[in-house]
């Protein structure tokens, strides 16, 4: 049933660290289907290293903003309208209008795929003439989506709330590959992923003058600069490196010999307190200890396995007493560490893509 059928699988990043879409499409192409991911072109867009699907980025005049999402959108609808296709695959609210529409107009399968619940993200709810455009948009389109999956069970209980929508769980889990728990040359802390708003900048730079570790940030956005003045404010430049994006194959470096990794959220939006986040699973299985929230997706695994030190507010005292107990309780973090170990054979794509490859054979059929 597989062979010969097209899927094409819509987002509005450049394709070139969506670690998310990179394994959702390795496992669509590895089950024979023939498959295209769609994304956008930016002017620092880096070349797009070769796949087992098909790539192709869509240029845009406009770099941010409103006028992005609409350009994009309308770009996205025509190059769907005159491909051939059996399924097309929504990625997110913002790719939702084109694959509806051009699913509708040419009779074809549509799958939502719900990385976040976007209405509720706080650069979206904090906005309210925004919010209510994408409330509508939400409120038109997802209903119209019979097949998706969503990054959690939370969410996936929020989209059946919502619009009676049963959409299953597949989560951002990482490959299972054979690992061995490294010894560390130095005990640096890691935070991995968006430098955004919401992700708890504000309170970590300045816990960071009370621990004797240094932390190193993999990623960029919307928040980057005001990190890098921040620990400058607070004279802990010294301690915190800035390393903006790191291409995937140094980033497994980078969390493979951390000592500890940085998975905490502000508790400003539902999108963020029910969220379950790629690098949570990425600590795991490297056998990191982590610090991340007490919300209720992290806090599920952590009852089952214990591999996190679970915080209930991502404020400064909260930060270094946890920071500190993983550093200085030799005893509890071997604990954690060996966990990880146990944890990563349940929680890894190899058992997610079962999931995943259960959606297209049930559309398909």
């Amino acid at each position: 049933m597989a062979k010969g059928k097209k899927i094409i699988c819509a987002v509005t990043n450049d394709l070139t660290y969506d670690q998310r879409m990179i394994r959702i499409c390795t496992s669509l192409a590895e089950a024979n289907y023939e498959v295209l991911l769609v994304g956008r072109k930016r002017t620092k867009s880096k070349p797009l290293n070769q796949k087992a699907f098909q790539q192709k980025r869509i240029y845009c005049f406009f770099e941010k903003g409103k006028f992005l999402y609409i350009e994009y959108n309308i770009r996205l609808f025509f190059f769907l309208l005159f491909q051939s296709f059996d399924v097309v695959n929504a990625t997110d609210l913002d790719t939702i209008l084109p694959c509806l529409y051009a699913s509708k107009l040419k009779r074809k399968a549509r799958v939502y795929d719900a990385h976040e619940l976007f209405c509720e993200m706080e650069e979206i709810i904090s906005r309210p003439s925004i919010y209510a455009i994408w409330k509508a948009i939400e409120k038109k389109a997802v209903p119209q989506f019979e097949f998706g999956y969503t990054i959690g069970s939370q969410y996936a209980a929020e989209f059946f709330r919502m619009y009676q929508r049963q959409y299953p769980v597949v989560r951002n889990a990482t490959v299972l590959r054979p690992y061995e728990i490294k010894s560390h040359k130095e005990k640096y802390i890691l935070y991995q992923g968006a430098v955004n708003e919401g992700r708890c900048f504000e309170q970590l730079i300045p816990a960071m003058q009370h621990i004797h570790a240094k932390l190193i940030v993999c990623g960029d956005g919307n928040f980057f600069e005001q990190a890098i003045a921040m620990a400058k404010t607070y004279q802990v430049s010294d301690k915190i490196e800035f390393k903006g994006y790191v291409p995937p194959n140094q980033l497994i470096e980078f969390t493979q010999n951390a000592y500890i990794g940085i998975s905490i959220f502000s508790n400003t939006c539902q999108s963020n307190y029910l969220s379950l986040a790629n690098r949570f699973f990425d600590y795991m299985h490297s056998a990191v200890p982590q610090l991340a929230m007490n919300f209720p997706e992290y806090a599920s695994i952590n009852n089952e396995v214990e591999i996190a030190y679970l915080i209930d507010k991502p404020e400064p005292d909260y930060i270094v007493k946890g920071l500190q107990k993983l550093l200085s309780d030799v005893e509890y973090y071997l604990r954690l560490q060996q966990n990880c170990m146990v944890a990563r054979k349940k929680y890894n794509w190899q058992e997610q893509e079962k999931t995943l490859l259960s959606v297209y054979k049930k559309i398909l059929e």
